[in-house]
């Protein structure tokens, strides 16, 4: 007995002598990917014809065909643009929807590389994942990692997995440089060009045949490096007790420090710091950020001054762009 899955075709027109009706039947409808592997097509002919003695009825032989599985596979890219990462950043994720766009059940190897043509560097792929909890974001833990090379779990036709490549971005990589990695999915059955057959190997016991995307595919995710950059100028102007400004005892000496972000990122627990320098004292409240006055206490405000600890402005997070002067004045023995 077959126990396969059968759709009715079209019936063919069986011509006999006499007044013949020939019936059809219409196929059932099949998914995107075509009608699944190991299904039967099962078509049998009728006639009706009218002998004198009343309508009978006759029937073709049965005509059994099995669909045989295509191997076809798409992969593409779920993320939009270019991540924004920072040199040496780990675990930086680009996603992918893998879908089995052939006819059976199959599975598909994985692999991701970082080594893409164009690339301005390379990111070093360190592990795939598949999204187990089907949520679309990557959950430590949680997700499933698989080794470079292992298959994916078996798909039905048109089903579709969300796959995350990790990576880390090189320590040297530039501000404003770009690098991708590719995921490529392989059918497990097999590669090769269009029509290629792999006996016995399709779902349900047929052959399988390769499909129009040779089955395999790949798509490529990117990061754009966001590197910020500070620069420190340190600045002093005198002035003596007669009026110049010459560094003689008595003279007091206003430091003055701008810092610059540069870059298309941003800094995190920026501090600005100096030391009272020897032979000098600290003048008191003479601290200052952007021209606003600070405490020399450590309280509410950005500043902490005192001859023996020197001063310390914090910052805090800065973006690109920002520039921001301290001063205070010393005053020498």
């Amino acid at each position: 007995m077959n126990t396969q899955p059968t759709l009715f075709g079209h019936h063919l027109p069986l011509l006999l002598a006499g007044a013949a009706a020939v019936t059809c039947i219409a196929a059932s409808p099949a998914a995107a990917s075509g009608v699944r592997a190991g299904t039967v097509i099962r078509n049998v002919a009728t006639a009706t014809f009218d002998d004198g003695g009343g309508t009978r009825t006759v029937n073709s032989n049965s005509v059994d065909l099995t669909v045989e599985e295509v191997l076809d596979v798409t992969v593409a890219s779920r993320d939009s643009g270019y991540a924004s990462v920072s040199p040496g950043g780990t675990g930086q994720i680009r996603s992918f929807t893998l879908t089995n766009a052939g006819n059976g059940q199959e599975a598909f190897s994985l692999a991701g590389v970082g080594a893409v043509s164009g690339n301005d560097f390379g990111p070093a792929v360190t592990s795939i994942a598949i999204d187990t909890n089907g949520n679309g974001i990557y959950d430590a833990g949680v997700d499933q990692v698989i080794a470079a090379g292992a298959t994916s779990p078996l798909l039905d036709p048109d089903a579709a997995i969300t796959v995350f490549v990790l990576s880390t971005i090189p320590a040297g990589a530039g501000d404003g440089k770009h690098g991708q990695v590719r995921l490529t999915a392989t059918a497990a059955t097999g590669t090769g060009a269009p029509g290629t057959v792999f006996t016995g190997q399709g779902t349900g016991g047929g052959d399988a045949i390769v499909g129009a995307t040779h089955a395999q595919a790949n798509a490529t995710g990117g990061f754009v490096v966001q590197a910020a950059t500070l620069a420190l100028v340190k600045t002093a102007t005198v002035a003596d007790p007669y009026g110049g400004t010459r560094a003689v005892p008595g003279a007091l000496i206003t430091y003055r420090l701008v810092a610059t972000v540069g870059g298309s990122g941003s800094l995190a627990g920026v501090h600005l710091k100096d030391a009272i320098p020897d032979g000098s004292m600290y003048q008191l409240g003479s601290l200052t950020l952007d021209g606003a006055a600070l405490t020399d206490a450590p309280d509410a405000d950005a500043g902490v001054a005192a001859n023996a600890t020197g001063i310390d402005v914090t910052l805090g997070t800065q973006a690109a762009g920002a520039n921001h002067a301290v001063t205070f004045i010393v005053k020498i023995n």
